[in-house]
Order: structure tokens, then sequence, then C-alpha cells
């Protein structure tokens, strides 16, 4: 596979990265130019408002799903880039809902995987990842008649500090459940950088363990790369105030303070993890398969503690991040699937908000959020990555048998590539679980390359509803496999190809459509 480099605001993640050509316009470089400055909305409030992108945005946020859609094609045919759009359609998302709405938050943490998953597509498919979530998103704007309130506001005049807060400040601030006081102090932090601001929500975000708020703060940085930096406190302000709610939940509900707030500070001092310089320590695969066996079978704190060993020992922060990354698609696996039903979630099901999936982007969220950030704070992520898989551990996961079972396994028989690609097809239409991940085991085990799995998995992933989860999850995928090491990266593609077939059946609302105003089939 090709080697392709991450978005010029986060280094280097590895090698074989899936890209595709898609044409001048979609493949032009992240990053965008003009500064938005407040103004007054409609009926004279006042109303964040994007520059260049506000009349992009503002067409998403007020008009139904449908006719949105219609208009976005129209906009994509007179020769808006599909970068645009998509940043827009993020903008206007985090204006409409301010990371307070469970739909439209994931919806906005979708986007930036489904621009990525674009680049992948023919230049004629490449609009349909952005389009499929780009409905979800406006339909519920539409839904929660947030087209005409917006939970983001601009703060002004007194509202914002002269000063510039610490990243203590705001973690006191957010501690307190003060909400004004934390919106004032991160934005005046956010003035400085957009580094700054990302810096100053990792103390907020390693404060507990939920897979929203690590998502939700790496997503937002994320789409930076699509919106320009200058947007980076319209989409980081989401993250500070959906820790400050779910503070205020907490209290409210009467549950204890995470273990992670004392275990972090106890493993950073007892370990002198802020006196030692990076480790370049590399690992064979046994101690990266052993360490992610160990994950699996540790309370919290001992995960989190043999996390903080290993980077005291001086292994690179990337062979560690295998080993997480490693564990958690082995509960992706291991999962024995749903025992209950829920709407769009069958019995025996391990899509959308799945253990396996909601560990998987965790772990991608923490690794990719420790590159983006200093030491000290990608150290103390990463022990709070271990400490998170651990906690929401609800099966004894060591215990369990893991997908292929040598039985589906046996009962692949061909080793044609093409017989083997139809083959995979059937068994995702069935819904075949365990014959779905022991075809793509054994297509892997022979050699094939895996750019034509990625694209029958990807077709699944843009047309399937997923629950939500099936742009991030794809795009978690693809990125694991780039950068995991030759023994184990198959492993994660066994796991897409499980949670493809498990999803399959429900199409994606607006899907049809889409396919009739692009004119395709």
């Amino acid at each position: 596979m090709e080697s392709r480099s991450r978005r010029n605001f986060l280094a280097e993640v590895g090698k074989g990265m899936l890209t595709a050509g898609i044409g001048v316009t979609l493949a032009e470089e992240f990053g965008l130019a003009s500064e938005s400055p407040d103004k007054s909305g409609e009926k004279g409030a006042k109303r964040l408002d994007f520059g260049r992108l506000e009349s992009l945005a503002a067409m998403l946020q007020e008009n139904s799903a449908d006719k949105a859609l219609a208009l976005s094609v129209e906009r994509l045919q007179s020769g808006t880039s599909l970068r645009d759009l998509t940043a827009a359609a993020a903008l206007a998302n985090a204006r409409a809902f301010g990371g307070e709405d469970y739909v439209g938050y994931h919806a906005f943490m979708a986007l930036a995987p489904a621009y990525e998953m674009s680049k992948e597509r023919s230049l004629r498919h490449a609009a349909l990842p952005v389009l499929k979530v780009l409905y979800r998103s406006t339909n519920q704007i539409q839904s929660k008649g947030a087209r005409a309130s917006d939970t983001l506001t601009p703060l002004e005049g007194e509202s914002v500090s002269a000063n510039f807060p610490t990243e203590n400040d705001l973690r006191e601030s957010y501690r307190a459940r003060e909400m004004g006081r934390a919106e004032s102090q991160f934005h005046s932090i956010s003035r400085q950088s957009a580094q700054k601001a990302l810096e100053a929500l990792q103390p907020l975000v390693q404060d507990d363990t939920d897979v929203h708020r690590v998502v939700l703060a790496y997503r937002a940085w994320d789409l930076l790369g699509l919106t320009g930096k200058e947007h980076a406190h319209t989409t980081l302000r989401q993250s500070v105030r959906y820790c400050v709610n779910a503070e205020k939940n907490r209290v409210a509900k009467g549950y204890p303070v995470s273990g992670i707030r004392t275990c972090l500070p106890k493993l950073m001092d007892q370990y002198h993890l802020l006196e030692s310089a990076p480790g370049q320590r590399q690992a064979e695969d046994s101690w990266v398969k052993d360490l992610s066996e160990t994950l699996l079978k540790s309370t919290p704190e001992g995960a989190a503690e043999a996390i903080a060993v290993a980077i005291r020992e001086g292994f690179s922060l990337n062979v560690i991040g295998e080993a997480l990354s490693l564990a958690a698609t082995q509960q992706t696996l291991r999962d024995p699937g749903r025992t209950a039903a829920l709407p769009g979630k069958p019995i025996g099901s391990v899509h959308g908000d799945s253990p396996g999936v909601h560990a998987s982007d965790s772990v991608n969220a923490w690794r990719n959020m420790a590159q983006a950030c200093r030491r000290d704070h990608a150290v103390a992520g990463l022990i709070t990555a271990g400490f998170h898989l651990a906690v929401a551990q609800r099966l004894d996961w060591a215990k369990l048998p893991g997908y292929p079972f040598a039985e589906h396994l046996i009962a692949v028989k061909t080793k044609d590539g093409a017989a083997l690609l139809r083959e995979l097809e059937t068994a995702i239409q069935e819904n075949h679980q365990a014959r779905s991940a022991a075809i793509v085991h054994q297509y892997g085990a022979l050699g094939y390359g895996a750019r034509p799995i990625f694209d029958l998995l990807l077709s699944y992933a843009v047309s399937e509803d997923g629950t939500l989860h099936a742009e991030k999850y794809y795009r978690t995928v693809a990125e694991e496999f780039g950068r995991t090491r030759k023994a184990f990266r198959w492993t994660h593609l066994t796991a897409l190809a499980r949670v493809t077939a498990s999803e399959y059946g429900k199409r994606a609302d607006g899907y049809e459509e889409t396919l009739r105003l692009l004119k395709l089939s």
C-alpha cells in the first residue's frame, strides 16, 4: 500500500495509509485562509459568522434535510469543493448543537472521517460519504429546532478574560461546573493559538473515561484541516461544554469521580514520567502481543500502570499505542454480541456503540492526540487510554475466544482472490459475521493486498446506517491498519469485516436520494 502523510498539524503516523486519486478539486491541500469575525444574525441576535463559509453553513442549518441535500449537490456541480462543503457542515453543526446533542455531535465527529473516505472513492462517487453524514446532521438540526436557535453564540466584551488563564485554571472551572467562567477562559486561551487551545483541553479530557469526550476533542481538532485553524475556538469549544455538562450530570446523579483522577497523577509521580526523555525503544512482536493481552485482563489501575511502566522503560509511544489498539480490536473480535435487541441493533450484532467499536475509536483518538500534543500530555493521554480501555470492559475478554474460529477458517476453501471477494460480499449480505471475518483473515494470510477488501467494506460503510459509528470506525481501522506492524495489521481489517456484516441491512437515511441526485446506480 502507498504511504500518505497526515495533515500538516499532526505528525507522521506511519506508512500504509489508504488513498485514491479523486481529481484536482477534492485533492486540494487542507486549510482555509479567511478569518471569520462575529456579526449580528437575523432579528438582531448575535450569531457566529464563518466568513466565506457562512453562506454554505447557513444553507445547511436553515433548510430541511432533503432540500439541503439537493442544494449541496447543486453547489458541488457548480464548482463548490467537497472540502468546503464538509467544513461548512461541521461549523453549522457546531453552532447549532455545541456538543450538546447526542446524534448531533456524532454527526460532527463523522464528518472528517467521511471526507477522508471520499478520497478512497472514484471521482463520481467521492461525495457520497460526506453527503450521507451531511444529511444526518441537517436532519437532526431540523428535528431539534436548531435552525432558529444556536447553542454556540459569540463571546464578547466583558465575558472574555483579558489575561491568559492556565490549563489548571480551566480545569478548576470545569470541575467547579462553572460554564461561563470555563468558556471565558478557553476563549482567552484560544486567542493565543489553536495548539494552545488543544493543549488546554487535555486535562479536561483526561479527567474521566468517556468515549465521547476523547473522540469529540480529537475530531474537533482533526476538522481544523478542513475549516482552517481560525475556527479552532468554535470546534474545540464544544469539548469544554461537553466536559462541563458531563461533570454537572455526574454530580447531579451522585456518581463518584473517576479513578483516573487519582491514578494518573500517582503514576506520573511514581515513575517520574515528566523527568524522562521521550523513549524510542522498539519492541518485538511478542512484546506488543503480551502487553495487549495484559491490558485485556487488567483492572483499570493495572492497565494504566502497565502503560506507565512501558513508558518508563523507554518504549516509544507508537509501539505502546500499537498494543492499545490491538487490545481494543480484540474486544471487537471476542465480543459475543448483543443479548437484547435495540433499534437498528439486533441480537448478536456488534456494530454501533458496541464495546469493541467504542474502544477502538477511543484508542485511535488517544493515539492521535498524543501525536498532536506536547510530551507530558501525550504520556498522560496514553496512560488514560489504558485505564479507559480496562474500565469499559464489561466482559472477561482474556477468556473469550476471538474471530476467526477454526471451523470457519476450514470452511473457506478457495485461494483465489476474486472468488474470496465474492464470498465476502455474500457473507456480509447474509449478516454472517464469523464467515466474513474468516474470509478476510484468509485473504490477508494468502498475501493479497488490502485495497480490494477496503474498497468492498468502504461501500457498505457508506451505504449502511451503522447507527452513528460507520464512518468513524472505518477511518479508525484504515489508520490503525496503516500504522500497525505486518504481524497484526490484518487483525484490524478482520474486525472491520465482522462489524460490516453486523451492520448490513439498514440503509442510511437519505442514501437512495443521494444516489438519485448524483445520477448513480
